[in-house]
């Protein structure tokens, strides 16, 4: 079974995490990492434009970050509440073919979604998961000699309102929801650590992987705790 860190970052600057990202993916790419990696962090509010994105899709950029990125897909959002997760995947060991990679990854949020009594779905002919007609998680990716980085944004807690200021991943129309919308809870920290947990049984099981420890300073970079 592959080996899989898995590293719950706390709350990152985008950009920051970008580089930390692409430095990960050069290490897997050239052999001085020898395992994969599953980052999972926050950040602060951001907009990010893949490289399919319009103009048009970002309604109001004013008073908040707007970054551009090489990872697919249009425009997205990503703020507090939302948990992001970026796999450094050298698919050599999984399956050369990007489509069964996308494919895999709603998978594993499907998974994540079920263990938390929310059904879940792909949407024909779009890229990520939703739930009884709403977007739930988001998805955009990058894939270099066969290691990925940039990955998946699935809402937890967040704030909807702020997707206000874009049509998220340009489908027009589209409705957005969050864990805790779904379940109908009070208390918004069990929905994050559970969710959290659940996405590692879900990642787990869909690419049949083993989590090992964070070895010491193998891929680890400091920041806050994942919730303040």
């Amino acid at each position: 079974m592959r080996d899989l860190e898995v590293i719950q970052a706390g709350t990152v600057p985008y950009q920051d995490a970008l580089t930390w990202q692409r430095r990960l993916a050069e290490d897997r790419i050239a052999d001085r990492l020898s395992h994969d990696v599953l980052l999972l962090l926050e950040h602060p509010p951001v907009v990010t434009l893949g490289r399919n994105s319009h103009a048009e899709h970002l309604l109001r950029p004013q008073g908040i970050e707007v970054c551009e990125v090489e990872r697919g897909g249009d425009v997205t959002f990503h703020g507090p509440g939302q948990l992001v997760g970026y796999p450094i995947l050298d698919l050599h060991a999984y399956k050369q073919d990007l489509h069964w990679y996308l494919r895999t990854l709603e998978q594993a949020l499907i998974e994540a979604l079920g263990i938390l009594g929310i059904p879940a779905e792909r949407n024909p002919g779009l890229t990520g998961v939703w739930t009884r007609g709403a977007k739930i998680a988001s998805i955009g990716v990058h894939v270099k000699q066969w290691v990925t980085w940039h990955g998946f944004a699935l809402n937890v807690t967040t704030d909807l309102a702020d997707f206000d200021r874009i049509v998220p991943c340009g489908i027009q129309g589209v409705e957005m929801t969050t864990v805790e919308r779904e379940l109908g809870t009070g208390s918004r920290e069990p929905v994050w650590q559970n969710s959290v947990a659940a996405v590692i049984e879900g990642f787990t099981k869909s690419f049949g992987v083993s989590v090992i420890p964070s070895p010491e300073g193998a891929a680890r970079q400091e920041h806050a705790s994942l919730r303040t």
